[in-house]
């Protein structure tokens, strides 16, 4: 094993004392502890999990009673939308910018971006991310894009994510001999919890859970601490339900944590999936089967499960069907922190604090999503949309309340009403990206402006 310095010893400690640690209280304990005068925030995004896999939303196939607890005590929302691929999400979500704009390709965040853990870094906060990257496999990623700290799979290499595995704590690489890649990153954030808890900071944890290879987690029946990891890519889909019960006792731990430090009524704790279930997995919920289809256009690739918590400022039990995009999270924590979104970075998302709170808010009339694994402007796919109808940009309207499959599309010329209205306000909305594609990754919106900056 590579043995890594920085923080060891608080480190080992925090993953002796945390590693069987998983129980589900919520509230606050009596423990003390110094309390920031801003709060703290974690965000937490799991990895190809869908909206159909958790209890709170309908969800019978897996137990999820953490997360559940959550909905029940904290804010629920039913139309949240991610991109339909890891990379994709992570950059949205981490600028606030939509990819049409700044998404280079698959693994990579360009260098230039401008992330909320910069923000909130320059205001004061201790930054924080554990669990996968994929954006980047320069030494100094993490903290090049505003992290303090970073415990994290897939940055320089992509060795075992769950038994035995192969991580970067800051930059450096360590390997985990008889551990579990979840319980490694999730004991990283809850002793950076401990360290900096006199003072505000920010924990994100884009998780390695649930993504695969789906093999056992040290709570399964058959789980071999020595072992080397699934022979194929994909695994065995009987373990997905295994890996969301561990995804959802981990966020227990973490909840656990900032109980004991005294933190819980002063941190925001966001819950969020990435896209949806990957295609081998088949889902219950509401009675239905739910096919994953990770990588699709249709909410069954972009309907993200969104779940916060924040005892005593967010209502219990509410449930929002506002809009929420990706584009939101990073305005949100901005406004919860008390900074303001620098101007110049012209980002496309609003923030979703007032509603977390149970006001009104700035609700969404559309959400819009562009598509492109590796950022090639040929072969893109882009829609816009509201909770109920959706527009593609090269055809297709789709009424999803009553074809989630999107198998019918409407016909244009017989719309009346509410539905013409729609369609006249999501065009406009397609129409407002139609030239956004900056010139240097492919588009000709740059070029066209400049033409036409000549020509007058």
């Amino acid at each position: 094993m590579i043995k890594h310095q920085l923080n060891r010893r608080n480190f080992l400690k925090s993953a002796a004392a945390f590693g069987v640690a998983a129980g589900l209280p919520l509230t606050t304990s009596a423990a003390k502890a110094k309390t920031p005068a801003k709060p703290n925030m974690i965000l937490i995004m799991a990895d190809d999990l869908g909206y159909e896999c958790i209890g709170a939303n309908g969800g019978t196939s897996y137990k999820t009673p953490v997360l559940d607890k959550m909905a029940e005590t904290g804010v629920r929302f039913e139309n949240c939308h991610s991109q339909p691929l890891c990379t994709p999400s992570r950059v949205k979500i981490m600028t606030g910018i939509y990819n049409v704009r700044n998404y280079v390709r698959f693994g990579v965040l360009d260098r230039k971006q401008t992330t909320f853990a910069h923000i909130l870094k320059k205001s004061g906060y201790a930054t924080c991310i554990v669990g996968k990257w994929q954006l980047g496999a320069q030494v100094d990623s993490a903290q090049h894009f505003g992290f303090d700290e970073s415990c994290l799979w897939h940055h320089m290499r992509r060795t075992s994510r769950y038994p035995n595995p192969g991580l970067e704590i800051n930059g450096k690489p360590a390997d985990f001999k008889d551990k579990y890649g979840p319980d490694v990153v999730s004991d990283f954030a809850c002793d950076f919890m401990e360290r900096n808890k006199a003072k505000p900071f920010v924990v994100y944890y884009p998780m390695i859970l649930t993504h695969c290879p789906f093999e056992p987690t040290p709570d399964s029946a058959d789980w071999d601490s020595k072992s080397k990891g699934s022979k194929t890519y994909k695994g065995d889909a009987k373990y997905f339900g295994d890996m969301v019960t561990y995804m959802d006792k981990i966020i227990g731990k973490l909840l656990k944590k900032l109980d004991d430090l005294g933190l819980r009524d002063n941190t925001m704790v966001l819950f969020v999936g990435d896209n949806g279930t990957d295609k081998p997995v088949v889902s219950m919920m509401d009675g239905r089967k739910v096919v994953g289809r990770k990588g699709s256009m249709t909410d069954g690739g972009t309907r993200a499960p969104f779940i916060a918590s924040w005892p005593g400022v967010f209502p219990k039990g509410k449930v929002c069907d506002d809009l929420v995009d990706f584009s939101d999270f990073t305005p949100t924590l901005c406004e919860a922190a008390g900074v303001a979104v620098p101007a110049e970075l012209n980002i496309d998302g609003r923030s979703v604090l007032p509603q977390l709170k149970g006001q009104k808010g700035n609700p969404r009339e559309w959400i819009y999503c562009w598509y492109s694994r590796q950022g090639a402007s040929a072969g893109t796919k882009e829609w816009a949309r509201n909770q109920r109808y959706k527009l593609y940009r090269k055809g297709g309207f789709f009424d999803i309340s009553k074809d989630v499959l999107e198998k019918k599309p409407l016909k244009i010329d017989s719309l009346s009403g509410d539905a013409r209205k729609v369609y006249d306000m999501l065009q406009k909305a397609l129409d407002k990206y139609k030239d956004a594609r900056p010139a240097a990754l492919g588009g000709g919106g740059q070029r066209a402006k400049k033409k036409a900056k000549k020509k007058a």
